[in-house]
């Protein structure tokens, strides 16, 4: 039980991972409790992108493709997230957005048994992920079909037994994006083997913040983003995973120039480039690839056992001085209070989310909302203190306390929540 601050004081002096927070920029008015929408700034990454604007793109200019080695980075990259999510090198390439990989993923597994027509998913998945799979069934057209369950293990267990022989392709979020509810990836996966479908994997909220073994699963492909726990930067390019054992099988749709074989001949025919490399596109954002390497190059020098435990810690601490400081005050959490079923977000559901967030931004503990009714709070172990959250549940108390929310100023939507 934590009596008062000093006793997070103490867990700090104590925490591992301590050394890691000067190796970010934060505001030092500023709890941020958001790293799992918007990964902080990694002073490298800084760093890494002056090299690349100042000396390799303003002195060296066009001589950097191949004095810098540009051209490879999105291989590079992709074998250093490799290492995050427990897969090998040459299965993973960063490259475009979730959306973009997704829509490739979900196109070449379901040519796998081109037979079975049926998409599996859950009701509740993000938006993108549902979008995608609409967007692929309009585009394939024929008799597609797209099947969303409760988004619970025995539910999908259910569908793939009732209807396992229609099933192309299980697509699910490892992390969901309101509750934070994680699956247990192994067994899902041979659920979805055992029916004969292959398995979409979105690790948008779990890559570089819980232990991922893809290859252990015997996953078949997985997607994700750069900007949220792998700190990457806003808008930084994502990571498509395919299984080795696919890679030789298939070609992705969108068949743009890196993924050709040669693509310095400028030959006229499309021939896709061997391995992974075949699900590149188009050229690599370079400046932006650049800060997403360095970041991922500095959650690589912390165990993820040790970012795992903080991360389990943050938001058990968290829970304890939410029940204590604003219990009566309206807050329903949503997610588990069992560490190992949920990620590394904490939502509370409140009838008046967003003027209660606004004006906790206000006061500086920043979170998010996500409709209709959830507040989202993040915890980054390599850059958040135990002594942040007493901080922070004292603000929110005392804006729930004085209900400084319920001002006009608080109520006026902006474009992003």
């Amino acid at each position: 039980m934590i009596e008062n601050r000093q006793d997070l004081e103490a867990l700090d002096s104590a925490d591992e991972l301590r050394e890691f927070r000067a190796q970010f920029e934060l505001p030092p008015d500023v709890i941020y409790l958001d790293g799992n929408s918007l990964g902080a700034l990694p002073r490298r990454a800084r760093e890494r992108i002056a090299g690349v604007v100042e000396r390799e793109w303003g002195r060296d200019l066009i001589k950097s493709w191949n004095a810098a080695d540009w051209i490879s980075m999105p291989q590079r990259t992709g074998d250093k997230i490799a290492a995050l999510i427990g897969a090998a090198k040459g299965e993973v390439v960063a490259a475009d957005s979730t959306s973009v990989n997704l829509f490739k993923a979900l196109s070449v597994a379901l040519r796998v048994n081109p037979a079975r027509r049926l998409i599996v998913s859950e009701k509740t998945n993000f938006p993108t992920d549902l979008y995608v799979m609409q967007g692929v069934i309009e585009q394939l057209g024929g008799d597609l079909e797209l099947l969303l369950v409760d988004g619970t293990e025995e539910a999908l267990e259910a569908a793939l037994a009732t209807r396992g022989a229609e099933v192309g392709v299980l697509l699910l979020t490892h992390i969901h994006y309101t509750t934070s509810r994680m699956y247990d990836m192994r067994r899902v996966t041979a659920a979805a083997h055992k029916a004969g479908a292959i398995i979409v994997w979105d690790l948008s909220h779990s890559a570089g913040i819980v232990p991922i073994t893809l290859n252990a699963c015997d996953a078949d492909f997985a997607v994700g983003c750069g900007y949220k726990h792998l700190n990457g930067g806003p808008g930084a390019p994502a990571f498509i995973y395919v299984a080795r054992r696919l890679h030789e099988r298939f070609t992705q749709p969108i068949s743009g120039w890196m993924g050709d074989a040669r693509p310095f001949e400028f030959l006229p025919g499309y021939e896709p480039a061997a391995g992974i490399s075949r699900y590149l596109s188009g050229t690599p954002p370079v400046i932006a690839m650049a800060a997403l390497e360095a970041s991922v190059e500095l959650i690589l020098e912390a165990p993820m056992e040790a970012i795992r435990r903080k991360s389990i810690a943050l938001c058990d601490v968290f829970i304890e001085l939410m029940d204590r400081h604003c219990a009566g005050f309206g807050l329903e959490l949503v997610s588990s209070r069992e560490g190992a079923w949920r990620g590394s977000h904490l939502s509370y559901r409140h009838e008046a989310s967003y003027p209660v967030m606004q004006a906790l931004i206000r006061s500086g503990v920043v979170g998010d909302c996500r409709p209709p009714d959830l507040m989202r709070f993040g915890f980054a172990p390599l850059y958040l203190r135990y002594v942040d959250l007493w901080d922070a549940a004292a603000r929110i108390a005392e804006v729930l306390r004085t209900r400084e929310w319920d001002r006009a100023e608080f109520r006026s939507r902006q474009s992003v929540t």
